[in-house]
């Protein structure tokens, strides 16, 4: 789950601003790691103006809010974050999240399990399902295993995932909206499990989509495993956002700035704030934190528009928008995906 950045930080950060499935048990599986590395050569960026290679995406109504149904309750032995029960967004911590032995194995355990939440949100998009049944269908997977859905309480947020369609960037509140034909989805999934968090979201394909839609599907997951491929112990986290920048520009598509990735661990949302476009930030990547990596990219505008629940951010221009996210371990010769299985 994305945190908004204030704009001053923006302002501050650089001149150039920004199959498993159901309850089953995942296989057992080594460790899904990235090794740093260096892509070779620079291809000549375009410009986000130009018709994109694939074509345009079809026409499309503008996204409108449904019916937002009760939050779904809790049962009372699962344990909560302790911003539940509050209405205020909590501060991001200063704290970094780093693991020993002991808690990287909550850590891994919490990931897995969002990771396979997500997976089985991901095979109930179909055309006419409402993104409130999605909501269901996660919320009682997640109590299931004994976890808490981290956005359920978050600042008031009301329900237990967050679904962005189309031209919503992220943070979308699940509602009595049915998808339809052709739409994009971001599922994003928090789980909160053993006092952990593991925090990860994908964008899914409804139906029949266009190609230009694929397309910005397809390079924003790219993005992601870009910036993943510059992280190990000692890296400066600006690469981050450099190398995804690079990537979406040759594409012909915008980098979203004011939503950022954050370390997650025992606290939801702490530093060190990852930004996804070129930036001048200070900053080393340290063995043994967690942090989220979640670009979302744009085929327009980069900025967004607040409805006025205060968290469905749009686009100001009602194009599309796609986002990826995991969260990753630092080790000293690259990252560990957690939140994979």
């Amino acid at each position: 789950m994305a945190i908004r950045v204030p704009s001053m930080e923006l302002h501050r950060s650089s001149p150039l601003l920004s199959g498993c499935r159901g309850r089953n048990t995942c296989p057992q599986k080594k460790p899904f790691l990235v090794q740093a590395k260096r892509l070779g050569g620079l291809e000549k960026e375009s410009t986000r103006s130009g018709t994109q290679e694939s074509g345009q995406p079809k026409k499309r109504a503008p996204l409108v809010r449904g019916t937002v149904s009760p939050p779904l309750p809790v049962p009372g032995n699962i344990p909560r974050p302790p911003y539940v029960g509050t209405k205020y967004v909590p501060e991001i911590a200063k704290e970094v999240q780093m693991h020993d032995k002991e808690s990287i194995i909550h850590m891994r355990a919490a990931c897995e399990l969002a990771a396979r939440v997500l997976d089985y949100a991901g095979t109930l998009v179909k055309p006419s399902v409402t993104t409130d049944e999605i909501d269901k269908a996660v919320h009682k997977m997640i109590i299931d295993a004994g976890a808490y859905p981290s956005p359920l309480g978050y600042g008031g947020f009301p329900k237990s995932v967050c679904t962005s369609v189309n031209e919503c960037m992220c943070h979308g509140i699940p509602d009595s909206r049915e998808l339809q034909d052709g739409d994009i989805i971001n599922i994003d999934v928090t789980v909160y499990l053993n006092g952990y968090h593991g925090d990860t979201s994908k964008t899914f394909l409804c139906g029949e989509v266009d190609e230009a839609s694929k397309r910005l599907v397809k390079v924003t997951e790219e993005c992601l495993l870009r910036g993943i491929s510059t992280c190990k112990h000692g890296t400066s986290f600006k690469k981050i956002g450099r190398r995804i920048s690079e990537h979406a520009e040759r594409n012909g598509f915008g980098v979203v700035e004011c939503f950022v990735g954050h370390g997650v661990g025992r606290v939801f949302h702490s530093e060190p704030i990852i930004y996804h476009q070129r930036n001048n930030r200070p900053g080393q990547m340290i063995e043994g934190q967690t942090f989220t990596i979640e670009p979302i990219i744009s085929m327009g505008s980069i900025d967004c528009d607040m409805w006025d629940d205060g968290w469905t951010a749009v686009t100001t221009d009602g194009s599309l928008a796609a986002q990826f996210e995991h969260t990753i371990l630092i080790t000293r010769t690259g990252a560990e995906i957690l939140t994979k299985c």
